[in-house]
């Protein structure tokens, strides 16, 4: 029977890549993404048919891996990092709604949120939030009451798609707002091409990240009040008690 699979490929480097992540993709008749991210796996699975949309038209694309698994292809719908955080698993399942038809397995993968923190250190060894800046899908002032909450929490925070060229000072207002709670010496980070080609690491106390060039290749790293930098590396200690 055809399947659908709902993928993370974690960063796009095979070895980031979960075993099960490459059994599903090994086994596809199509993969189905966002083109960025299928020409990251496209070498490595030149056999497959490849269907690709653009930015904005994830709705579009949810519909075409369900249409090409009604029709009896196993197919594979990838998505960068994870594929529940951030990603299209709730979508397709929202949109096939109470069928039962094609079958759906939501495979995960590593998100940036692990994969960044890796890159950095340990800086999320605690407990942590995660918060979107991109407002297309959620009303900025909804990020803003999270940006708040997060800060008095004393959480460290990590924060998907800090910039883009729509949304150029995205960070610099997250900063403004965390920044009414949290001291501008709190340490700082970002990942930017997280397993890829160009990955590069940056430290810098919060007073620093409102200017930093971020894009959507970012992510960025916000410390609680006992993170710290040991050796070249952010850390977030978990408080045991015999160190």
């Amino acid at each position: 029977m055809s399947k659908l699979y709902v993928v993370g490929i974690g960063p796009g480097n095979y070895e980031n890549m979960t075993v099960r992540a490459d059994a599903a993709l090994k086994s596809a008749d199509t993969i189905i993404g966002y083109h960025v991210y299928v020409d990251l796996v496209r070498d490595r699975y030149p056999d497959k048919e490849f269907m690709t949309t653009p930015m904005t038209k994830e709705t579009e694309r949810c519909r075409i891996a369900l249409d090409e698994a009604a029709k009896g292809k196993n197919v594979v719908l990838i998505c960068s990092g994870d594929s529940g955080i951030y990603g299209m698993a709730g979508l397709v399942l929202e949109l096939r709604g109470a069928n039962s038809v094609p079958e759906v397995e939501v495979i995960p993968g590593l998100t940036a949120a692990a994969s960044g923190a890796a890159l950095l250190g340990a800086p999320l060894t605690h407990d942590f939030a995660v918060i979107s800046l991109s407002d297309r899908l959620t009303a900025w002032e909804l990020i803003e009451k999270r940006l708040c909450n997060a800060a008095d929490s004393d959480m460290s925070i990590v924060l998907y798609n800090p910039a883009s060229h729509g949304r150029p000072d995205s960070l610099k207002k997250a900063c403004d707002i965390l920044m009414q709670t949290l001291p501008a010496d709190r340490s700082c980070a970002v990942a930017r091409n997280i397993g890829r080609d160009g990955e590069e690491r940056f430290f810098m106390p919060l007073s620093e990240l409102a200017s930093f060039p971020a894009d959507m290749f970012c992510t960025v790293f916000i410390g609680n009040s006992d993170t710290k930098m040991i050796n070249g590396n952010m850390v977030t200690p978990r408080g045991y008690r015999n160190v």
